[in-house]
């Protein structure tokens, strides 16, 4: 028996989020958000209960992979034009002369330097392999995050496993 995909296209997967990103070495745009709206394609063999992984439970995990970017501010730790030092109170972040300060709680540091929707396809595709592998799911062989930040435009992150 060859190998299935299982794609996951929900309205409520996603989250809306205010991010910035550099570029040209010089330039950052105004920070601004979008409705991010995420899916995700599975590969692999039909598992005992001749499933790739089970919608419901595959649906819950990237939903809370989600929520953990909901209504914040994303910014980048790995980045070498932005600056960015958290306490717990604030994080302060820095291109240039332009400055940035924001709650601790409002806002997620991600490992990954820029803000880009294919880096966050990356990221959550990163989320995603780590919860899997709590429920010990061993049949995939790829998975695959695609993030839409408007009708019109997205990126898709694959990775073999």
């Amino acid at each position: 028996m060859g190998e299935f995909r299982l794609r996951i296209d929900k309205d409520y997967l996603g989250f809306c989020s205010a991010h910035f990103i550099t570029y040209d070495s010089d330039l950052c745009e105004a920070l601004h958000g979008h409705n991010f709206r995420v899916t995700l394609g599975l590969e692999g063999r039909l598992d005992e209960n001749y499933y790739v992984l089970d919608f419901i439970r595959t649906k819950e995990m990237l939903k809370g992979v989600c929520d953990e970017l909901d209504h914040r501010v994303l910014l980048p730790t790995e980045s070498q034009l932005v600056e960015v030092e958290a306490d717990e109170a604030e994080v302060r972040a820095r291109f240039g002369t332009r400055r940035f300060l924001f709650p601790r709680e409002d806002v997620v540091l991600l490992p990954i330097p820029n803000v880009t929707s294919e880096m966050l396809a990356r990221h959550i595709c990163g989320r995603m392999k780590e919860e899997l592998a709590k429920l010990g799911v061993e049949n995939l062989s790829a998975i695959e995050v695609e993030v839409i930040e408007s009708p019109t435009q997205g990126a898709t992150y694959r990775e073999e496993l």
